[in-house]
């Protein structure tokens, strides 16, 4: 069993194609979209939302792990709190401040490892942050390196797969590295998220440097090197 998620959307389209993207990436998790208003005679949805929609949605996704709901606009969102309100707030159904594409593939990457509805809910509100920022706190791994007690371990490793280090394998690695107690990047981005290492576009002949730190460093290390020598089961 894992946490549910429901993509909330004035376009019945858009949440259709989010949970997609989504579930390609955890097939596992069970994704429920609630775009746009009630059908009319016709089977047309219109851009909107739906109380009736998202509730259906949110029942259907409730499998007893939890449901965490994304929503793309202000109204959305308020739509969405609305469903919650009536419901009673449950504590195990929630929305999260999160961007939508984003926040979805990291939350269904994350609940597909079998995380908490609270772990789930963090992954997606802080996947908005596409990548380091100048004058940021030094990484967790630059740290260690710098400190012969952070016992660092380092590997560089050539991707050999055709496609490189796509959407698939990056969600693969981040959902396997998220359940360890490691501090690790690879190429200067956290290697649990999955969203960090989308923005890698590392391509195949593309060298990984990958640095870890922590209990699990030479269990993350090896899984990452097997991955990348079994070209993520693509070859």
């Amino acid at each position: 069993m894992t946490v549910s998620l429901v993509i909330v959307s004035h376009s019945e389209k858009l949440a259709q194609g989010v949970a997609e993207l989504a579930g390609q990436m955890a097939p596992e998790v069970r994704i429920i979209a609630a775009g746009g208003m009630d059908p009319d005679a016709a089977g047309h949805s219109a851009l909107g939302t739906s109380l009736a929609k998202i509730s259906a949605a949110l029942e259907s996704a409730n499998a007893g792990d939890g449901v965490l709901l994304l929503a793309d606009l202000g109204s959305a969102v308020m739509t969405a709190e609305s469903v919650l309100e009536f419901a009673g707030n449950p504590a195990d159904q929630q929305l999260a401040d999160a961007a939508l594409v984003e926040g979805a593939v990291a939350a269904a990457v994350t609940a597909a490892g079998g995380a908490s509805l609270a772990a789930v809910r963090a992954a997606a509100e802080t996947a908005r942050s596409a990548g380091p920022a100048f004058g940021t706190t030094a990484s967790p791994a630059a740290q260690a390196a710098a400190a012969p007690s952070g016992r660092l371990l380092e590997e560089d490793l050539v991707l050999i797969n055709p496609m490189g280090l796509h959407a698939r394998p990056a969600a693969t690695l981040a959902a396997a590295l998220g359940a360890m107690n490691v501090e690790i990047e690879i190429n200067g981005v956290d290697a649990q998220s999955v969203m960090m290492l989308m923005t890698l576009g590392a391509g195949q002949g593309s060298t990984l440097h990958v640095a870890a730190s922590g209990a699990d460093a030479r269990r993350a290390v090896e899984l990452v090197r097997t991955e990348v020598e079994n070209g993520f089961g693509e070859l």
